[in-house]
């Protein structure tokens, strides 16, 4: 099935947010047919929050102020002038980005051995929440964990995988300034040296996906197949 764009359509069927929470379960479900015995693939998706009040500690601040100097008329005692405490008191908490993946482990140790991140628009969105992605990105790298990410967001322009090359200090390739892509990267030490390989493809709306490379240790290597989870996904959602 070609690829949808699913950020600038009207249409309900459309919307990313049914692909993205749908389609981590197909590939994880996909991957587990295809690893070995000794290793799992499961999926996670963490939905980040818009900003929220916490009303209780409202309630709790309200209800703990001073009464004013009206109220306590018996007491003609005079001490150093202090402001009174702020009329609104509310706790806040700033929105996280939502986080879709899939993550490979070995069965025995349930040891991380491979990431597969899907991009979502508030990944994309901020200063602070790509650098967040690409930290956790080149943080998994630098630990031996082999790192896709596959970006179908094409209402935000920002490529993450290019600010992962550039963080590495590594070339950057025409694919890393695409908006949309898909990329799996492995971190390898070759004695005192580490060196980054990748394997990458540019995607476009109405194109089929590719399939790349999910690398495991001892050299092994399984296709992800793109392609077959994304239409497994959106012929399961009903999204035509």
């Amino acid at each position: 099935m070609p690829l949808r764009d699913h950020f600038h359509s009207s249409s309900t069927l459309l919307k990313w947010e049914a692909l993205h929470g749908g389609w981590p379960m197909m590939i994880a479900q996909r991957l587990n047919t295809l690893l070995p015995e000794e290793y799992i693939a499961q999926p996670s998706v963490r939905l980040g929050g818009t900003m929220e009040i916490d009303i209780a500690a409202f309630e709790r601040e309200s209800d703990s102020r001073p009464t004013s100097d009206s109220e306590d008329e018996g007491n003609l005692t005079l001490a150093s002038w202090t402001p009174a405490k702020p009329n609104i008191l509310v706790d806040t908490e700033f929105p996280e980005p939502s986080e879709y993946e899939v993550n490979v482990y070995t069965q025995d140790e349930f040891r991380l051995v491979a990431s597969i991140k899907l991009v979502s628009p508030s990944n994309k969105d901020r200063t602070e929440n790509r650098k967040s992605f690409v930290n956790k990105c080149e943080s998994l790298l630098k630990k031996d964990v082999r790192v896709t990410i596959v970006d179908v967001v094409t209402n935000r322009t920002a490529n993450l995988y290019g600010e992962l090359l550039g963080e590495l200090d590594a070339i950057r390739s025409d694919i890393s300034r695409s908006p949309i892509y898909a990329a799996t990267c492995r971190g390898r030490r070759t004695g005192q040296r580490w060196r980054l390989e990748t394997w990458e493809h540019e995607l476009a709306i109405g194109a089929a996906l590719p399939t790349l490379p999910l690398c495991l240790p001892n050299e092994l290597m399984i296709p992800f197949e793109l392609e077959f989870t994304y239409g497994e996904t959106c012929r399961s959602l009903r999204i035509r």
